[in-house]
């Protein structure tokens, strides 16, 4: 007997609930308890909370719970042509960077690529000490035959970092510039950087086919942009009131102000985001193996579902040393910027 038919009987609705005599899916509950142990788990006190598969099964007008996901995914479906027409143009140059970044990085020879890391390294942080070690790692990840999906990751980094640095400043820019924008703005990042990372796979394998590079490109950028987007907008926030009255007193344009005074005070924030929006794509990277992103995830999947624990501990080993080398060069530029700044 269903807990509510009184409250159906008591309000006269009996006559409309027992309109409906379909077969009804199995409710989420008992495909929840199904997944659990096997049964439907009792409630606590004897009177369940009156969701929607309870009230449902009281009055069979009333729809479950998974009539409402069922509703979700046949909209989007119902939406999907429309949006690959929208979005399959203007994403195609993501696919094209990246399955170029692929074929750049692992078919030029070891002993091009690895000294343009290297001295590419030295440009960026100046350091003796990082340069080294980014010189051994890369002589580790070879010598244990991990340098070329290392190099995969790296390519895909270097794509998805560059494209989200390109279009998270100018955001963070624009919202510095109007509280209304920010206004707008901050729940959406709020949205990208609580969501789990696995969940802004569903949409996309839906939306682009999984043998297309920009189906985990759009992933990795979605969930490493929002950093940038912030400390950009703090930083230029933050840039002293009296230094933006001084400008002004010089009778610097706007856009003068921007790329003179603003941009270089707020630098230092900048590339705190920067740093951090390329950790967000290290992890994304790792996420994004389930959906054929190569580099080291793919290694680390192997081993999770063949239970090959060497190979799934040596590749994560591996991701923690690409980690380490991208934060520790990024943190050595940052150190160089305000060094620079507090010498002027």
């Amino acid at each position: 007997m269903a807990y509510y038919d009184s409250l159906f009987d008591t309000l006269g609705l009996r006559e409309w609930c027992d309109q409906s005599a379909e077969t009804a899916p199995t409710s989420m509950q008992a495909l929840l308890g199904q997944l659990n142990s096997g049964t439907e788990e009792e409630t606590a006190g004897g009177l369940p909370f009156p969701s929607l598969d309870v009230l449902h099964e009281a009055c069979a007008q009333i729809p479950q719970t998974r009539d409402m996901t069922a509703g979700v995914e046949d909209a989007f479906l119902a939406a999907r042509e429309s949006l690959k027409l929208v979005l399959d143009p203007i994403t195609q140059p993501l696919s094209w960077m990246l399955d170029g970044a692929l074929w750049l990085f692992v078919n030029t020879p070891w002993f091009i690529i690895v000294p343009v890391l290297v001295a590419l390294t030295w440009v960026v942080a100046r350091s003796v000490g990082v340069t080294v070690f980014v010189a051994l790692s890369f002589l580790f990840l070879g010598l244990i035959d991990h340098l070329d999906v290392a190099l995969e990751t790296l390519s895909i980094i270097f794509v998805c970092t560059g494209l989200s640095v390109a279009l998270g400043v100018p955001i963070g820019i624009a919202m510095s510039r109007s509280n209304t924008l920010q206004r707008m703005v901050v729940p959406v990042l709020d949205l990208l950087q609580t969501l789990p990372t696995f969940v802004y796979l569903i949409p996309l394998i839906f939306l682009f086919s999984v043998t297309e590079s920009k189906l985990y490109g759009i992933a990795i950028i979605l969930y490493a942009i929002v950093p940038v987007i912030r400390l950009t907008d703090l930083g230029i926030r933050l840039v002293d009131r009296d230094v933006i009255e001084a400008a002004d007193a010089f009778g610097m344009t706007k856009r003068q102000k921007l790329w003179g005074v603003e941009l270089p005070l707020a630098l230092p924030n900048i590339m705190a985001g920067v740093n951090q929006t390329i950790m967000m794509s290290l992890a994304m990277v790792v996420i994004a193996s389930l959906v054929s992103a190569p580099g080291l995830g793919v290694l680390v999947l192997r081993g999770i579902r063949n239970l090959e624990l060497g190979v799934g501990i040596v590749a994560g080993f591996g991701i923690v040393l690409l980690a380490v080398i991208l934060d520790r060069a990024s943190k050595a530029a940052l150190g160089r910027i305000d060094k620079n700044k507090t010498a002027r």
